[in-house]
């Protein structure tokens, strides 16, 4: 009797334990306007993708990107985006019992047009990429969550070949290292993937890399970065060329084994990629189409880091610009900007395809989304 008692206990705390933690979606959109809701937070059912609304912002301008703090108690957004001589990043405070979410201050993004924002693991760090002017800025945070002034800011000129996209550096993410040490930069007007190594410890903590660039292949406008669950192996999506390069990866050096097409074979131009994301077991990427596809490409990842195309899931919309995988691996969540719907589909752990569950929800303009277990 004692042990049946023992055995029902255990399974209650673990009950109560994988209860005890919410999963909350984090949408952001180009709102274009301070009286229309910029930022929305949904809790996620992860039983059925269900979506329910617990809270939303007003009063700032186009949210193009979020991240969340390690801890969970801050949002930090790209704001002012596509916003002539402007552009700012702003921190919220994300109050899950209370279901509000409060602005807190705002900082210069350093450069127009901010498109990326990502947070240290230690949470005393923020760093955005700029677009339009082709720079990356690093903010130190506050305590409060608050974002202090600007404690660098680099900008680059240099472009490419392509005559109009790549005139200048564009700026497209911002991506920490598995281990948090160095900050890699896709340069889509540069056809490049700068580096820099990264100090927390230090008041200015991006110093020039030993490898401060790697090269991609010409027109290949690189956009976003991702790295492998097991930390040797990195993938970035590039916009211009519809392709994926997989590179090897060791104390901040790239270097590439292959390039594979994000597309179906019939489609020859007018490429469009744009997110790209790995479940957390390590077994599949995913890459985001926008333009004449509007999909979501779908890799089984061997033992080697190489990819093999096992499908195409439709996004149900059009222009997927951002996506997100849950914490659990069982959810990814879709955005399609220009018919401003979220989309949730369920993933098959084990062939990685993407199936649609709950309902969709709508948001003009739905431009990112960030997923956290908290």
């Amino acid at each position: 009797m004692k042990q049946k008692i023992t055995f029902l206990t255990t399974v209650f705390l673990i009950t109560c334990s994988m209860f005890s933690q919410n999963t909350y979606v984090f949408l952001g959109s180009y709102n274009r306007n301070k009286t229309a809701e910029a930022i929305q937070i949904y809790q996620l059912d992860t039983l059925n993708g269900k979506l329910i609304k617990i809270a939303s912002v007003k009063n700032i301008i186009n949210p193009s990107y979020l991240t969340v703090s390690p801890n969970g108690k801050y949002v930090y957004a790209c704001t002012d985006t596509k916003t002539p001589n402007a552009g700012s990043v702003s921190s919220f405070e994300f109050n899950p019992e209370n279901k509000s979410l409060t602005f807190l201050n705002s900082q210069r993004s350093g450069g127009e047009n901010p498109v990326y924002v990502t947070v240290h693991k230690s949470g005393k760090w923020i760093a955005n990429a700029n677009y339009t002017e082709g720079s990356v800025s690093v903010y130190p945070l506050l305590e409060n969550g608050k974002i202090d002034s600007i404690a660098q800011n680099f900008q680059y000129t240099d472009g490419s070949i392509h005559k109009e996209r790549q005139t200048r550096s564009h700026v497209h993410s911002a991506v920490f290292s598995p281990q948090f040490d160095y900050l890699f930069l896709p340069d889509l007007g540069a056809d490049k993937i700068r580096c820099y190594a990264f100090d927390e410890n230090k008041k200015q903590p991006l110093t020039e890399a030993q490898s401060p660039f790697t090269k991609t292949d010409l027109e290949a406008g690189p956009r976003h970065f991702t790295f492998h669950p097991n930390q040797k192996f990195g993938y970035c999506i590039e916009e211009m060329a519809g392709q994926i390069s997989v590179y090897n990866y060791e104390n901040g050096v790239l270097n590439k084994i292959q390039r594979i097409a994000t597309h179906m074979d019939k489609i020859k131009e007018g490429f469009e990629s744009s997110d790209i994301h790995i479940s957390p077991d390590g077994k599949f990427l995913y890459a985001a189409n926008r333009g004449k596809e509007n999909n979501i490409a779908i890799f089984s990842i061997n033992e080697n880091g190489l990819l093999k195309n096992v499908g195409y899931q439709s996004t149900l919309g059009k222009h997927p610009r951002v996506f997100a995988i849950d914490e659990t691996g069982k959810f990814l969540v879709a955005t399609n900007v220009n018919t401003g719907n979220i989309i949730v589909f369920r993933r098959n752990p084990k062939t990685g395809l993407l199936k649609k569950t709950g309902k969709e929800i709508k948001m003009e303009n739905v431009s990112c989304v960030q997923i956290r277990q908290i």
